[in-house]
């Protein structure tokens, strides 16, 4: 006969409280379901645990007090393993492997890193700077648990979970520029500035460039630049026009470094994603990081 625990544990609730009325508001369900359950555990054994008096319930000498005893130790082993169990849980260890850009990082993951980090500081992550495309390499590779990575994305061996943030590529410059501050610019003839893009390898500027090369526009950039920091640098100084996630430049656009120029028709709206191996099994740590960002998803 195989034991069936929830019977043991009303048993166990019964027997310590004296009542059916009161077991039956410890343990969350009706009075008649309570009684029923101490019925068929009985019916089970054999013979009878309680004996039903006007003030309650009372151990029978003849059995119920031994299986109390029983009951009541196995009842406790298992709610300190769970608590056991859940303590283990909340103090996690071992390590996350992160692959994302240093610009995705500072301006998406921050917030996610210090909330992960106080609730579990036993958990090591590491990061890699990493472009989309080499992040997605990494999570093939498993040399990297999660990444994050510019949308959208069409591989059948990752596994995407979610997105943390979205991107809007805009147009920015310093007071170098003003005369085309407040101006409606079409997109045809802004190529006739000196413009600043990432550089081709960059799934920002594989974006940028289809969506312009559908409109039969090429834009030559005066310079190609190689991280997205670079780039604010230069058009802070008068370089040229950023062309940059306005996300990026949030405190350069409200302290009046740069300013957003009115281009038409804007660029369609991108986000981050959150990758994985679609092979592998999460660890305890890698399903809480996920939970987390899941906690935060946007799909705006």
């Amino acid at each position: 006969m195989v034991a069936n625990l929830d019977l043991y544990r009303v048993f166990y609730t019964v027997a310590k409280c004296g009542s059916l009325t009161k077991a039956a508001d410890e343990l969350f369900i009706s009075q008649p379901a309570v009684s029923q359950a101490i019925k068929q555990l009985e019916s089970q054994l054999g013979g009878k645990l309680f004996n039903r008096l006007a003030r309650g319930m009372e151990l029978t000498e003849s059995g119920g007090k031994q299986m109390f005893e029983i009951v009541s130790e196995v009842i406790e082993k298992l709610d300190k393993a769970e608590k056991s169990f859940s303590q283990l849980k909340k103090s996690a260890s071992g390590a996350i492997r992160i692959s994302a850009s240093d610009t995705v990082t500072r301006y998406y993951l921050m917030k996610y890193i210090k909330e992960y980090h106080e609730m579990y500081p036993n958990v090591t992550m590491t990061f890699t700077d990493s472009s989309s495309r080499k992040s997605l390499d990494l999570i093939k590779s498993d040399k990297a648990d999660v990444a994050f990575v510019n949308l959208p994305i069409e591989d059948s061996a990752v596994e995407f979970t979610g997105q943390t943030g979205k991107i809007h590529d805009v147009f920015a410059a310093s007071k170098k520029f003003s005369n085309l501050f407040g101006k409606e610019i079409d997109l045809k003839t802004i190529g006739n500035y000196p413009i600043l893009l990432l550089d081709t390898t960059t799934t920002t500027r594989m974006e940028i460039d289809r969506f312009t090369h559908d409109m039969n526009i090429y834009i030559a950039p005066e310079f190609e630049l190689s991280s997205a920091e670079l780039m604010i640098s230069m058009a802070k100084s008068g370089l040229g026009i950023a062309c940059i996630p306005r996300e990026y430049i949030q405190s350069e656009l409200e302290s009046g470094e740069l300013t957003e120029l009115n281009v038409t028709p804007q660029f369609p709206m991108r986000a981050i994603g959150v990758v994985v191996n679609k092979k592998r099994d999460y660890s305890f740590a890698l399903s809480e990081f996920l939970k987390l960002l899941n906690k935060y998803e946007t799909n705006d």
